[in-house]
């Protein structure tokens, strides 16, 4: 698979989480979320299990012990992520909360500084600021009052980064994307199921009313699009993909206006438009100015 490859099924998986995000909204009408998520993470397991087994059969060795234990880590921070975008959502609105979910294209190129000690090739800076504020204008261009469930959604967005560079790690050292799938979703689906039992109520009646929610998260949101981010983070970096993923945004905005009969503003068509060009020149720029410079490794 090829760099240019990779990024388009990055995108793609961008276009499944947008639309995932109205799954994800109407399915709190009747189910808590940490039951929402466990349940979601419990069908996408089932989802990965025969491609990972697929995978298994033509690999030429086991994963392990250390990859396998980077896999679950991996399953933790999405976990938490997740968990932590939830419960932000609940004192914070959705504007606030898609806003600054997205800053995980900037928090994740500092990580890989910082933990990696890579250094991402110059243009993801300048994209970053662009994503960060054609999110900011998709979102509506203002932010109300920061809550404890800002805090927490920033939190989240640092955990999100976490995750996709842990999948950077993993999947590439051990060559086994959809273990690290199958691993992940089943952590989460443990955990999610576990600590709805201790925290939320629930009923057959509630996960009925939100099955059809449920089963999209789980065989599309959940299922298909990690397993694409998974594989396509094997020929791309971190910071590329995070700008690749922020497309959530851009198609959840698409999806409203088709699905729910929302609008976009002014504003929202030119964060699109920068969305966009983010994206563009991440994927051209590398290419037409290739140059290393000595000191940390430059990631293209």
């Amino acid at each position: 698979m090829t760099r240019v490859q990779a990024n388009l099924l990055l995108l793609l998986a961008g276009a499944i989480w947008g639309a995932g995000f109205i799954a994800q909204s109407t399915a709190m009408e009747t189910l808590g979320p940490i039951w929402f998520i466990g349940l979601r993470f419990v069908v996408a397991t089932f989802v990965a299990l025969p491609f990972a087994l697929w995978e298994k059969a033509r690999a030429a060795s086991a994963v392990r012990p250390v990859n396998m234990a980077g896999f679950v880590l991996t399953g933790l921070a999405l976990f938490a992520a997740a968990v932590f975008q939830q419960i932000g959502l609940l004192t914070t609105t959705v504007t606030n909360s898609g806003f600054l979910t997205g800053l995980y294209v900037v928090f994740t190129p500092i990580l890989t500084v910082l933990v990696l000690r890579r250094r991402p090739h110059w243009i993801i800076w300048p994209a970053a600021f662009l994503v960060s504020v054609g999110i900011f204008l998709l979102s509506g261009g203002t932010l109300a009052a920061l809550t404890i469930g800002d805090l927490l959604t920033i939190f989240c967005a640092v955990l999100w980064s976490a995750q996709m560079i842990c999948v950077g790690v993993f999947a590439g050292r051990s060559g086994r994307p959809i273990a690290l799938s199958l691993v992940q979703f089943a952590v989460c689906g443990v955990l999610g199921c576990a600590a709805g039992i201790l925290f939320e109520p629930v009923s057959l009646a509630a996960i009925k009313g939100a099955l059809p929610e449920i089963l999209y998260a789980g065989l599309f949101s959940s299922g298909i699009a990690f397993i694409f981010q998974n594989v396509a983070q094997r020929y791309t970096t971190a910071p590329q993909a995070a700008i690749f993923l922020s497309s959530e945004a851009l198609f959840a905005a698409l999806f409203g206006v088709l699905l729910l009969g929302e609008t976009i503003t002014p504003a929202g068509y030119a964060g699109c438009a920068i969305l966009f060009a983010a994206m563009l020149a991440v994927e051209l720029v590398p290419e037409l100015l290739r140059t290393r410079r000595p000191g940390l490794p430059v990631e293209v």
